[in-house]
């Protein structure tokens, strides 16, 4: 099995529901996402960026596409919602060999971290605008690499 880094993103903070009931990224989600992406330039790689199609997960993406990976190209993808099992995104990360980075929700990003690193409950603290980067050795055990935080981005 081909080795790849997997990068987990939990989109940035969001309008209520009541306030929009699209729910975009607040003024707030934005600047997270934008300074953890200034934190990480240069440091990501992936030819791939996904996510669910929630306007928030979208924006997230495409903020995080146009300031880390412009060259990638973007995509929603079915069976990111924040309640969807994880279980077929992760079988399907089995056939992959190129790095890929997923803009999704809680629980579902924290579900699917722990899940790949085969514990059974969730592990990782994910906030709004929180992305990980995971490792998949040559044997498909998966291990966490690091963790940015926006409170972690803006020090």
């Amino acid at each position: 099995m081909a080795s790849m880094v997997l990068y987990l993103c939990q989109h940035g903070d969001a309008l209520s529901g009541e306030a929009d009931p699209d729910r975009p990224l607040s003024e707030r989600g934005t600047a997270d996402v934008c300074n953890v992406a200034n934190v990480l330039s240069g440091n990501i790689e992936t030819s791939v960026v996904v996510h669910s199609g929630k306007t928030r997960a979208r924006q997230t993406a495409e903020l995080l596409h146009e300031r880390l990976t412009p060259q990638a190209v973007i995509q929603a993808w079915d069976g990111l919602a924040p309640n969807d099992p994880v279980d077929a995104v992760a079988d399907g990360l089995r056939s992959r060999d190129a790095n890929l980075l997923i803009v999704g929700h809680m629980p579902f990003v924290g579900r699917l971290a722990s899940h790949l690193m085969g514990i059974d409950r969730e592990v990782l603290a994910f906030r709004p605008a929180t992305i990980t980067a995971m490792n998949r050795d040559s044997t498909g055990s998966w291990i966490l690499a690091w963790m940015l935080t926006p409170e972690l981005a803006s020090r």
